[in-house]
């Protein structure tokens, strides 16, 4: 699963609202981080927004963080943690919690972009089973705002 949500380029391809992706650089650490910053294209009806996030994949540690850069929030704060169960698979931690910038912006598609946050998950599961041909259902993704 960690690779499924690492594989950012092909976000647009599966992940509610996600018009388009794009990664501006890529870097590896000293310690094995790979670091990338991306704008990430948003769409919803005639409401259209990008915003730049860098991304820290720890994936020695199981961790993928997003650390927010630009755009139309006042904070974006989004983690994922990947923990090994014993009899096989994963669990996933997967939080996100945003505020928009624009109080206008934040009532007019508020709540629109709250559903589909929460439809983050089945997407990840469903992309996963794609590409990998199962997922088991210990493997499902837990989430948190």
């Amino acid at each position: 699963m960690f690779a499924v949500v690492a594989d950012v380029e092909r976000y647009p391809e599966f992940l509610p609202l996600c018009d388009d992706l794009k990664v501006l650089s890529r870097t590896k650490t000293d310690d094995g981080v790979e670091v990338l910053n991306a704008t990430m294209s948003v769409g919803y009806k005639t409401v259209q927004e990008s915003f730049s996030t860098r991304v820290s994949m720890r994936e020695g540690e199981n961790r993928i963080l997003v650390e927010y850069l630009d755009g139309p929030f006042r904070y974006l704060e989004n983690r994922w943690q990947f923990d090994a169960l014993p009899e096989g698979g994963c669990s996933i931690d997967f939080y996100i919690d945003y505020e928009f910038r624009n109080p206008m912006l934040g009532l007019l598609v508020g709540a629109m972009f709250d559903k589909a946050f929460r439809k983050f998950s089945e997407a990840f599961e469903a992309r996963a089973y794609e590409v990998y041909g199962r997922i088991a259902p210990e493997q499902s993704i837990s989430s948190s705002t």
